[in-house]
């Protein structure tokens, strides 16, 4: 009984010192230590969990404005400028760094070129499968460079088809589009989109293209404007996992791009083009609308 005399003693004194310094009396610090949280205070506290929720299931990408309306979606009412306050109180901020660079495969070659249908219309898709995009870049790691194929539906901003080799070859890139083939099927007259690098223009490509009955299309020489949407995947890509993770190997760089695409990008990340919708989901929204008028 004497320590807990002690402690106690010594609890109060610090109170009274603390009161002093703050200028506060000492009923007034046990009222407010007794005083149960307000409907307020409690609202604020669960909404702060929801904000570091949608935060952390972004793999830490996602700033105020993506939160807000990932948390509006859930019906819940909230303002951009309230979200960015309980983030910057709980040093919450996107980790997404870094500039990318435009890498343009090599177009010095004797292969016939094809027109440019695109012509930057990036808009003129209705439906899923009108038009794909596509291009290579390549994924640092310690044990040596990959390289990535990537094919991309311009009205679903979905990666439809996708592969990392050691090498950019010919191979690599048809077999991303055999991936995104046997995955969505196109009808006849796909436009098929990619900048005049070798491997997209190559005999074995053309052939491919010819017997998916795709319509070939590719860029001005030296111009990734033409290709922006697909470039712009890959810079999304870099900034958001290359650049952060460095990878030691590259198993792990297959491991984390194969989770980025299939499960995050894909089904999860929104897009302010698409009504802040993932692509997969705008996909099931509008193939449900379809069949609704249909």
């Amino acid at each position: 009984m004497r320590f807990k005399f002690i402690d106690d003693h010594r609890s109060t004194f610090r109170v009274e010192k603390m009161c002093s310094v703050l200028g506060v009396s000492k009923s007034g610090y046990y009222k407010w230590r007794t005083t149960p949280p307000s409907e307020r205070k409690k609202h604020r506290e669960a909404l702060a969990k929801e904000v570091e929720k949608e935060y952390l299931e972004s793999d830490r990408n996602y700033g105020s404005p993506k939160i807000t309306e990932e948390l509006r979606k859930k019906g819940i009412k909230v303002a951009v400028k309230t979200v960015g306050r309980i983030m910057k109180e709980k040093g919450l901020r996107s980790q997404a760094i870094g500039k990318f660079k435009v890498q343009t495969t090599d177009s010095n070659h004797s292969h016939p070129i094809a027109p440019n249908w695109l012509n930057q219309h990036f808009d003129v898709c209705t439906r899923p499968n009108q038009v794909w995009v596509t291009d290579i870049t390549y994924i640092p790691t310690r044990q040596g460079n990959l390289y990535l194929a990537s094919v991309l539906d311009l009205f679903t901003r979905k990666i439809v088809g996708w592969q990392l080799g050691n090498r950019m070859t010919v191979e690599l890139t048809l077999d991303a589009l055999n991936q995104a083939y046997e995955a969505k099927r196109p009808p006849k007259g796909l436009i098929h989109h990619s900048d005049r690098g070798s491997q997209y223009a190559s005999k074995e490509y053309r052939k491919q293209l010819k017997e998916y009955r795709m319509i070939r299309s590719m860029s001005r020489k030296g111009n990734c404007y033409d290709n922006a949407c697909i470039e712009a995947f890959h810079s999304i890509l870099k900034r958001e996992l290359v650049y952060r993770y460095k990878f030691q190997s590259r198993q792990e760089a297959h491991q984390r791009i194969y989770w980025y695409i299939e499960f995050f990008y894909n089904r999860k990340r929104t897009h302010s083009k698409l009504g802040y919708l993932s692509p997969d989901k705008f996909e099931s929204q509008f193939y449900k609308q379809t069949k609704l008028t249909s």
